[in-house]
């Protein structure tokens, strides 16, 4: 993996200050690879990071979404997808049943963070139940609601957000059924600041998602590497396996279990499905072939999504053939329509529809399927088309939920291609990770613009 500064690139900006006190997490230990963090350093910037979500994010998104109360109540090892965003480094589950309050006084501009449980939820939420005094907590919770007397109660129930929808049946009724009814009418869904909550990144957060996309790339580029597959001997299942056994080796985790993928000349083009559960086991590489990977990484909490290609030289060849050259470029071009009609407000369908128009018109075949990256590898946010809903999706987060800045998206997308050499069509099939912010769409750390070749190229040797 080659050594990359994240302070480099001029696209995240910081101030000296912030840029000094951010450094010395991320600086380079190791000539061939970047840090990763011991388990102790991880769950240091974890908690620190979570404070400044808490203190710093929070209180704006909640004035936003026109709460001044936020509950979020889940069991132990059912957990809302929310809380889970939310608990110490030490916690890899909630406790029993914990209960979590947040009140924010806008005019005071104070912000609370309670917990109705027996203890401190880590540093950042402080337990504000003693069951010596009053033993049932769902009493202690409503004392506490009737102390701030909030204009709006928010919790995590929506119909088309599926991680805002974490609170379960038996906790509402519950909570119903001890809230006093001069409070019913202020009990609304939450869904809107829980997708904000889910969706929004600080700024310390995009300088690790930087190394961690970096990483993912590094994983990438060795699998695909003659220190990998041996042509006429390697599977497409031992190299899903290796990357999932490197990552383990790494310390990290996969998200998703790896997919590698062939095209080559003998083959008719397949369902768009064949890529990720109707594809052979065991496929022997050979050279000629057209490889695709699905690989993402789970790190400090945030996960990456990427799809890259690579090409099998044949005897003699020093590179791709111009036909996957040039499909490679019109994979990039269907980014780029993509990507330039990312604009702050609108909405998934609208960026979708757009793209597709434009690049259509610009002779591509092309199938867009771009959803939110970040907590989740399928976050929530605004999400732009699906395999099977290239017309839009009918839920709210892509008919009305809009595209808002800081936030994450794994710009996935395919076009058809006709190889007449291989007198069949085949499909270029990418995905990277992108972040848009108020000064527009980025890619995280680059996107993949030339084939990886199998095996590399060894100028010196004359082959």
């Amino acid at each position: 993996m080659e050594v990359y500064d994240v302070f480099s690139t001029s696209q995240i900006l910081y101030d000296e200050k912030t840029t000094a006190n951010y450094y010395f997490l991320f600086c380079i230990v190791s000539a061939k690879a970047q840090q990763i963090l011991p388990e102790i350093e991880r769950a240091r910037v974890i908690d620190e990071i979570l404070a400044d979500r808490f203190n710093t994010l929070l209180p704006n998104l909640m004035d936003e979404a026109g709460l001044d109360m936020w509950l979020v109540i889940a069991r132990e090892y059912n957990e809302d997808p929310v809380i889970r965003t939310m608990l110490p480094a030490t916690w890899l589950n909630a406790r029993r049943r914990t209960m979590l309050l947040f009140y924010r006084d806008k005019s005071k501009n104070t912000i609370e963070k309670l917990a109705v449980a027996r203890y401190n939820v880590g540093e950042n939420i402080v337990s504000a139940w003693d069951p010596e005094k009053q033993p049932n907590q769902w009493k202690r919770l409503v004392e506490l609601i009737e102390e701030r007397n909030p204009s709006k109660i928010g919790l995590n129930f929506s119909k088309d957000h599926n991680i805002a929808d974490g609170l379960v049946k038996t906790d509402y009724d519950e909570f119903l059924e001890n809230l006093p009814n001069k409070h019913l009418n202020k009990v609304v869904s939450a869904e809107q600041l829980a997708v904000r909550w889910i969706e929004t990144r600080t700024p310390r957060e995009m300088v690790i998602y930087n190394q961690l996309v970096s990483i993912t790339h590094g994983i990438i580029a060795e699998a695909f590497s003659e220190k990998v597959i041996t042509p006429g001997v390697t599977t497409t299942t031992e190299v899903e396996w290796w990357m999932r056994q490197k990552v383990t080796d790494l310390g990290l985790e996969t998200w998703f279990h790896p997919t590698v993928d062939v095209q080559r000349s003998s083959e008719k083009l397949v369902d768009h499905l064949y890529s990720f559960s109707g594809r052979p086991d065991d496929l022997v590489i050979l050279p000629g072939d057209l490889l695709h990977c699905d690989f993402g990484i789970t790190y400090l909490r945030l996960n990456t999504d990427c799809q890259e290609l690579a090409y099998v030289l044949k005897p003699e060849e020093k590179q791709a053939p111009k036909f996957l050259v040039e499909g490679l470029k019109a994979g990039n071009k269907v980014q780029d329509f993509l990507t330039q009609n990312m604009i702050k407000g609108s909405t998934g369908n609208e960026i979708l529809a757009k793209a597709l128009k434009e690049a259509k018109a610009a002779g591509l075949q092309p199938s867009i399927y771009t959803h939110p990256l970040g907590f989740y590898g399928h976050s929530a946010g605004t999400t732009i088309g699906m395999w099977d809903a290239q017309g839009g999706v009918m839920t709210d987060d892509g008919k009305n939920y809009p595209l808002r800045p800081n936030t994450v998206y794994a710009i996935e997308l395919n076009t058809t291609i006709t190889i007449p050499e291989w007198n069949r069509d085949i499909r270029i099939m990418l995905e990277e990770a992108g972040f848009y912010g108020e000064n527009g769409f980025r890619y995280v750390n680059g996107r993949q613009t030339e084939l990886l070749l199998i095996p590399r190229v060894e100028s010196h040797q004359g082959n």
